[in-house]
Parts: structure tokens; sequence; C-alpha cells
């Protein structure tokens, strides 16, 4: 045992020096190891290369989008998760509406049966569709209402969000303008919540 203790402290220590000196090669100029910003825009150009080059354009375009409203919505599931988790205790999905409860759980049970994808299943709160985020923090408003300015706030953000993030979701393109707005609503959803 502890020969498998010393080898593990020393494994550890190595790549600890390993690093160091890497940060000193790197800060000379010296590349070490992959860069993993170009390797993933190398793999991406492979994996764009059948297209046409006004097709891929339009794609990396998209793909900001889809990355902002990834993040916020899954921000915005933490935000319910933690703050009900805080307030209600370890059993706050009891707290939601039956509905909104029964269709995560509907939509779960499917992915469990039905589904050859292996990812997350375990989060009832990730199976809600967007539109029930803002009615999952209108029936619990007490909770929120200290953290949101107001539900007319919420809903109105959310229900122009939604929209958005379904046309995002669907693969259409949207106009310049539209990528604005967008900035804009998670910018100021972001400045009033605080993050």
């Amino acid at each position: 045992m502890a020969n498998q203790n010393q080898a593990i402290r020393d494994f550890v220590f190595r790549g600890l020096l390993f690093e160091t000196d890497s940060e000193v090669f790197r800060k000379a100029g010296i590349r070490v190891g992959s860069e993993l910003g170009k390797t993933e825009e190398s793999l991406l150009e492979q994996l764009l290369q059948p297209f046409s080059v006004q097709r891929r354009n339009e794609a990396l375009q998209m793909s900001r989008l889809y990355a902002l409203l990834h993040c916020f919505e899954n921000e915005i599931r933490s935000l319910i998760r933690e703050t009900l988790e805080e307030k209600l205790g370890a059993s706050w999905w009891d707290s939601l509406p039956k509905k909104i409860k029964d269709h995560a759980q509907t939509r779960r049970e499917g992915a469990l049966t039905d589904s050859w994808l292996e990812g997350e299943k375990t989060d009832l709160l990730s199976f809600l569709e967007f539109g029930h985020l803002a009615d999952v923090m209108v029936e619990l408003w007490p909770n929120f209402e200290d953290i949101v300015p107001s539900q007319h706030w919420l809903k109105q953000r959310m229900y122009e969000l939604e929209k958005a993030r379904n046309f995002v979701a669907h693969n259409r393109m949207l106009l310049p303008s539209e990528f604005q707005r967008l900035y804009m609503y998670v910018s100021d959803w972001n400045k009033v919540i605080g993050l």
C-alpha cells in the first residue's frame, strides 16, 4: 500500500512540475502540448468542408447564438434549482405544479426507453421546455420576487427569448439585427439577475 501511495504522489508531483515548467516555456513563446483552440478549429473545418461557403458561414454565425442561448437557458435552470433548494429545501421539486412535473416525467421516461442517446437523464428540471421555466418562477413567485423585478418583466423577456431560441434550435437563420436584440436581452437579464 505504501508503494502505491508513493507512486501516486510521484505521479502527481511530476504532473505539477511539468505544468510549472511548461508555463515558463509558454511565456517564452514556445508551444507546449496541443492548443485546444486550434485543434477544435481544425476539427470544425473538417466537419463543415462538404458544405458550401455560404452555409458554413451561416452555421458559424448561428453557433454563437446557440452557445449564448445554451448558457442562458441552463443558467436559468441553475437559478431555479439553487433558489428553490435554498428556500424550500431538498424536496423543492414537489412544490412545482403537477402539470409541469408530469410533463418533465413523461419526457424523461421517453428519453429512458426510446432513445439511443446516453446523455444526462437524471435531472427532471432539464426535461422542462424553455417556456416552463418562466411558469415555474411565476408559480413559485415569492421565492423569486427578490431576484426578478416583476412577473411582467420575466414573462416578456422569456417570451421573446423563447421565440428566438426555437428559431435557433430549428436551424433557421436570423438577421443581424435579431442577433443584436438577443445579445441585448441576455445582457439585460444578466445585469438585472446579477450574473
